[in-house]
């Protein structure tokens, strides 16, 4: 929601120009203004405000429960043959991870897969969403290093490949989209938004 706030400071003696000022912060955005001159009474305080524009938060609430829902199979993948994930993918592509005791190639495999099903659960309902974004951000991106290191960017952007797609295609796209809600939140959709209005 936003609001408008009107704060002339003072009436008929003003001779500068309006000057406008925009504060942002998330998706609510607060505009003040003032017309420039030597105050001599203030006035009152004039909110105007504007309807939730409900077409962008459910098309964000739909990107955000899709991005969720498909990234449970990742993580229950990893958690199938965690040594084999371990050893063909985190030690020879990702090898620069921390692993000396306590940490191994495997607990970077369970770490993962930790973070691609709770980050899911959490993206998908809208609860902390900008920690569940995050964690889905570095898991992916991580993923795009991999697919990168494997095949290279193989003709990116104009490259025609045999699969229809680059390697990293679908990390990059995931990549972007827990970007937004990271730096977004979940919206007025979400629990966090809902818990919000509580407090």
């Amino acid at each position: 929601m936003s609001a408008t706030l009107v704060l002339p400071s003072a009436l008929g003696l003003g001779a500068g120009l309006p000057k406008r000022k925009t504060f942002t912060c998330g998706s609510d955005r607060v505009r003040a203004v003032s017309r420039v001159g030597k105050p001599k009474r203030t006035a009152g305080l004039r909110v105007v405000a504007e309807d939730t524009n409900w077409g962008r938060e459910l098309s964000s609430a739909v990107v955000r429960v899709g991005a969720g829902v498909l990234m449970v199979h990742n993580g229950l993948d990893k958690l199938v043959d965690p040594e084999g994930f371990a050893k063909f993918v985190v030690e020879p592509y990702l090898g620069f991870l921390p692993h000396d005791e306590p940490l191994s190639f495997v607990t970077w495999t369970y770490l993962a897969a930790g973070a691609e099903l709770a980050g899911a659960a959490g993206l998908t309902l809208g609860l902390w969403t900008r920690l569940s974004a995050l964690s889905l951000f570095s898991t992916m991106g991580l993923a795009v290093y991999f697919h990168v290191a494997q095949s290279g960017l193989e003709g990116f952007p104009l490259g025609v490949v045999e699969k229809h797609q680059y390697a990293y295609e679908p990390a990059a796209l995931y990549c972007l989209i827990y970007f937004y809600f990271l730096c977004n939140g979940g919206g007025a959709l979400s629990l966090d938004n809902a818990l919000k209005k509580k407090d």
